[in-house]
């Protein structure tokens, strides 16, 4: 009976030996999880963060799908004029360069010409048939009143008249063609002194964009001395991808913004949309037109092209609100009186000082829509505070 006694007492001890030891094990396992750190994208405002972020919530607005790409500005090529000598010959003076503004009209190189000097001797060739023509005329009427010829003499010489005085005509617009003009021929025709000047005229107003030539260069009719280009009237050309061509049509609204004039905006819509796609740069050509009365923008410029499509209706957040943190969108979201959580989102495009919200929020969330940057520096801080302190 004793070793009975003795047995049980034994197995008592044992048992209790290991409660004991299980108690002791739980209790350090629970001693970790009591003191385990903070969710490191959460953080508490104290009285200083308070007074520096102010919260909110998306807000509903109607907002147009956009599409932004990059664009130039270019001439507009429907008022660009290519100026040649009507003769060939070598340059004498340059009167203009490039980057002046002229005038229709304006003279803007002279040449020697042996053409012009052709010219010229074939009109006063037929200045002078032409004068003969009309004392032969004179002549024949006056024999005609003495009866010493007939009638059909009269009217050959007559026809001889009209003959030479097309050909005279025929003359003066050669002339004129090679550049002459009505003050030059009128004296030529008085003096009777060849010269062999010819003048390069402008044909349009606008802004020398391109000289071909220099002093001494013998030219052809058919080559190109001056480009000049109306400037108070300009294109913005975009190179729009294929994969996003199938969006873009012509009457599209456009809000476009060039590089050197940040604080401009030019809004319009698109007038072209080529029907091709470009084989060697896969983008599609779509341009604007803009007025450039004080010739502020400048062809070769670079600019930004905003391309809008119809509007629809949707939750936009500020951009001060959102939080770039490795590589993602976040937002800071109240899940407490005093408690965030810096949350993942998708976002869409800017649309002014907004972004589009697309997920990542639920219907009522708190945000904080101003202060975020502080916010979020705060919180590394006491992170890296934390991970030290550890």
């Amino acid at each position: 009976m004793t070793r009975i006694h003795t047995s049980l007492v034994l197995a008592a001890v044992l048992l209790a030996a290991a409660c004991s030891k299980k108690e002791g094990a739980a209790s350090a396992a629970a001693e970790p999880a009591a003191g385990a750190p903070q969710d490191p994208m959460q953080i508490d405002l104290d009285d200083n963060l308070r007074k520096r972020v102010r919260l909110g919530e998306p807000q509903w607005a109607n907002v147009g799908a956009t599409l932004t790409v990059a664009a130039r500005v270019e001439v507009d090529e429907t008022r660009v004029t290519r100026v040649g000598s009507p003769v060939m010959g070598r340059i004498a003076t340059l009167h203009v360069r490039e980057g002046e503004r002229v005038r229709k009209g304006q003279v803007l190189a002279t040449l020697n010409s042996v053409g012009l000097s052709d010219a010229q001797l074939d009109f006063l060739k037929a200045l002078s048939q032409r004068m003969v023509a009309e004392r032969a005329v004179q002549r024949a009427e006056q024999l005609l009143k003495a009866d010493v010829i007939g009638s059909a003499e009269l009217q050959r010489r007559e026809a001889e008249l009209s003959q030479a005085t097309a050909e005279l005509a025929a003359a003066r617009d050669e002339l004129e063609l090679l550049g002459m003009h009505e003050e030059a021929i009128a004296n030529l025709e008085s003096t009777r002194n060849i010269l062999s000047v010819s003048r390069i005229v402008s044909s349009s107003d606008g802004t020398v964009l391109d000289r071909h030539v220099t002093i001494g260069q013998v030219i052809q009719p058919a080559e190109t001395v001056f480009e000049i280009a109306d400037l108070s009237h300009v294109w913005l050309v975009a190179d729009v991808p294929e994969q996003i061509a199938g969006s873009v049509v012509v009457g599209m609204s456009v809000d476009a913004q060039v590089a050197a004039l940040p604080n401009e905006h030019f809004p319009g819509i698109l007038t072209f949309v080529s029907a091709t796609v470009n084989p060697e740069t896969r983008t599609v050509r779509a341009r604007m037109e803009i007025e450039n009365p004080a010739r502020q923008l400048k062809p070769a410029m670079l600019a930004t092209m905003v391309l809008k499509n119809q509007t629809e209706r949707r939750q936009v957040v500020p951009l001060a609100a959102v939080v770039r943190e490795e590589n993602a969108e976040h937002l800071f979201v109240r899940v407490d009186d005093d408690t965030f959580v810096l949350r993942p989102v998708m976002l869409g495009p800017e649309y002014g000082s907004s972004r589009v919200l697309l997920e990542g929020l639920r219907e009522g969330d708190q945000i904080v829509i101003d202060g975020a940057f502080h916010l979020n520096n705060e919180r590394r801080r006491r992170a890296v505070r934390g991970s030290d302190g550890d």
